[in-house]
């Protein structure tokens, strides 16, 4: 009994750690779509700076807050990532540089512990933010082939590119989930073979 205990707790383990792998691995997005007040159309931007972690405007772990009473002007910021070559959004949140302040719309077709919530922008935030947002404009007033990119939707994107960016920073993330549940499976194999060798 207490060994029939021991390996479902173990499989409740591995299973979380893979669950938990698989949700770190999505907060690498291929790009993110931004429309604000002083922006005429919605752009994207794949700066990995802005891209590659969940995490990047504010830690929902620890940085609740109350509502502001005015927040200010904000833009919003939705995140996609890219599979088989369809552009799919992740989550959608708001972000206010002026206040510091994040709110989590949330997660595009499902939900999460941290919806509809206020958050402390992180400090550094607003300098990244600024700046790849003042890249992008530049980029797009000079009519420049990467304007075409900028713009959100796109007409002529080649979907390949946003798809090779993405598994950059998803690939070794899942190779590393897969590895882990692989060890884990492993040793409850191994430990339920002893255990029985033990009995008999």
């Amino acid at each position: 009994m207490f060994s029939r205990f021991r390996i479902a707790v173990g499989l409740a383990f591995m299973l979380t750690l893979v669950t938990s792998m698989t949700v770190l691995a999505k907060g690498s997005f291929a790009f993110i779509s931004i429309t604000g007040p002083d922006l005429k159309e919605a752009l994207r931007i794949s700066d990995p700076t802005l891209t590659e972690d969940f995490f990047t405007f504010a830690d929902f772990y620890r940085d609740g807050t109350e509502a502001p009473a005015d927040p200010g002007a904000g833009y919003e910021i939705t995140r996609y990532y890219v599979e088989d070559s369809n552009e799919s959004a992740f989550d959608k949140l708001h972000y206010y540089p002026e206040t510091g302040f994040v709110y989590y719309d949330g997660i595009v077709n499902g939900s999460s512990e941290y919806d509809g919530k206020w958050y402390t922008a992180k400090p550094d935030i607003k300098t990244i933010f600024e700046s790849a947002l003042f890249t992008q404009l530049r980029l797009v007033g000079l009519g420049s082939p990467e304007s075409a990119k900028a713009l959100v939707p796109p007409q002529s994107v080649d979907p390949i590119e946003p798809v090779q960016s993405s598994r950059v920073f998803v690939q070794p993330q899942l190779i590393l989930a897969i590895a882990v549940s692989a060890i884990l499976a492993a040793l409850l194999v191994f430990a339920f073979w002893r255990r029985r060798s033990f009995v008999q």
